[in-house]
């Protein structure tokens, strides 16, 4: 179901009724509507698209006549069961649907409302030609629940919403840490064949075209100063995988690469290739790009090397920086090949002590990545890096805007 629960202009709303009157600063729509009253107070409702957009452009038309500002122009769109759509209200008014999906995915103890921001200036920059769908299927103390389980969770809430917008044939994922392997998760899940060639691949029946991380531990946090927060000192790093489920339930245990379901390798290991239903690896490929945004240093939660998938040797040194007036946060930036051998370095995992790190990097790599480094050294912000990269809150991470805007600029549509 559909929810509206944002406007610019504030409908007067009666006492509710099968069909109602609605008045919308002078003009009437006559809608069947159904009604609903819950712990978030009173709202309205429908079944299907055509019913919504067709709402749409008769409000648009009656509450933003006139009116050429874009962000007046922002209507968003609540589902019952979580999560936010975002789009412009003159593409409804226009009868023209965006046909370009961007599924934004928070990280641990997050919520939609962490996408918030960036979500606003994708309609902002590309009112034509993308609805944003901020996931909120996975908040606050949910992030708890282990990255299979999440995944598992937002993979349904993206059929939900590629149901409910029935002309979008292009899907994009944007993820913030923990949020990038239950992405990863997701797309293994909505993977299928829709033809003989690779190609053809779609992810939830759409064309898969960007995949990008933010401050994502790909490699997991276990040692190797992984988790910053915690110096590197051997002592800590071993106590943290010992301990981790207890503040961070099944979500530690895989971070840690501790878990061990009924035998099997850690998840976040067995995710660097396809298994027996899901095709995690084969997901990735299908995008037209991937990306990983990283924090360079001063990210407390997140170590440089899982969050962009590299060695330590393969870090660039500090004279291979760059300073950009346009953003002068992203300091690097490397489009990566893919290595071989991968998948056969993965195939004896079960019959010797392994490096679970280095065959993380292996099996990523199968793919080609675009890494993007981000410092905020120079930034007030520096020490809140790990959510000033997304701009969690734009009073607090402001300084992560042109990280964002750089996003924005190199999409792929």
């Amino acid at each position: 179901m559909f929810t509206i629960t944002k406007f610019s202009c504030q409908p007067t709303i009666p006492n509710p009724k099968p069909t109602s009157n609605f008045q919308f600063s002078g003009a009437v729509v006559n809608f069947k509507l159904e009604y609903e009253r819950n712990k978030r107070g009173q709202r309205l409702y429908w079944a299907d698209a055509s019913e919504k957009m067709e709402f749409l452009r008769k409000f648009s038309r009656g509450c933003f006549k006139g009116r050429s500002s874009k962000k007046e122009g922002k209507v968003e769109i609540e589902y019952v069961n979580g999560g936010e759509d975002v789009f412009d209200a003159a593409a409804a008014e226009s009868k023209v649907q965006p046909d370009h999906l961007v599924i934004m995915v928070n990280g641990i103890i997050g919520s939609a409302a962490d996408w918030r921001y960036a979500g606003e200036q994708f309609v902002k920059n590309l009112p034509d030609k993308v609805i944003v769908h901020r996931s909120e299927c996975n908040p606050s103390r949910l992030t708890f629940d282990g990255v299979d389980k999440m995944g598992e969770r937002l993979a349904e809430e993206v059929m939900d919403v590629i149901k409910r917008w029935p002309g979008v044939n292009k899907i994009s994922f944007v993820a913030h840490s923990l949020g990038g392997l239950v992405a990863r998760f997701a797309v293994g899940r909505l993977f299928e064949l829709s033809g003989p060639q690779p190609d053809q691949a779609r992810i939830g029946g759409l064309e898969p075209m960007n995949f990008v991380t933010f401050a994502t531990p790909h490699l997991g946090s276990r040692g190797h100063k992984q988790l910053p927060l915690l110096c590197g000192l051997p002592f800590l790093e071993k106590r943290a995988s010992q301990t981790a489920h207890l503040i961070a339930g099944r979500s530690g245990k895989h971070l840690f690469l501790t878990d061990n379901d009924d035998g099997r390798l850690p998840l976040l290991l067995r995710m660097v290739n396809d298994s027996d239903d899901i095709h995690f690896i084969s997901a990735l490929r299908a995008f037209k790009r991937r990306v990983a945004y990283a924090n360079a240093n001063y990210d407390h939660v997140v170590g440089w090397r899982t969050s962009s998938i590299r060695r330590q040797n393969e870090l660039p040194k500090s004279n291979l920086l760059v300073n950009d007036m346009k953003y002068p946060h992203i300091v690097h930036i490397e489009r990566g090949n893919t290595e071989d051998g991968a998948s056969k370095a993965l195939s004896n995992v079960g019959t010797q002590v392994i490096d679970l790190e280095e065959e993380m990097i292996r099996g990523l790599n199968q793919v080609s990545w675009e890494r993007v480094d981000v410092s905020f050294q120079k930034s007030t912000q520096r020490y809140v890096a790990h959510s000033t990269i997304q701009v969690k809150s734009y009073w607090l991470n402001s300084d992560g805007a042109d990280v964002v805007q750089h996003m924005i600029d190199n999409f792929l549509l």
